[in-house]
């Protein structure tokens, strides 16, 4: 379990650098700032939330249990719906 929550990190802080870019570059003339500015809160709370699988990837080496899968597949679904919601809001 702590390999997948390793790769689901990696994974997602790649997505949201490559989404910053993609912020910074492509979107900066076609939304507004209001809208570009939810697209990075989003950006930005996805590499948080990459951090954060990360530290549960290296806990559930140590620490084995449900607590710790139970905080990953929160932070994994605290992603896809808090980061999720403001890309497409944007």
């Amino acid at each position: 379990m702590d390999r997948l929550f390793f790769m689901i990190g990696s994974l997602s802080g790649f997505i949201g650098v490559a989404l910053g870019a993609f912020a910074a570059h492509a979107l900066k003339g076609h939304l507004d700032a209001d809208l570009l500015a939810s697209f990075e809160v989003g950006v930005r709370y996805q590499m948080y939330h990459s951090f954060a699988l990360l530290a549960v990837g290296w806990a559930h080496t140590r620490w084995p249990g449900a607590a710790v899968t139970a905080s990953g597949w929160l932070f994994v679904v605290g992603t896809a719906l808090f980061s999720g919601s403001l890309y497409a809001l944007s």
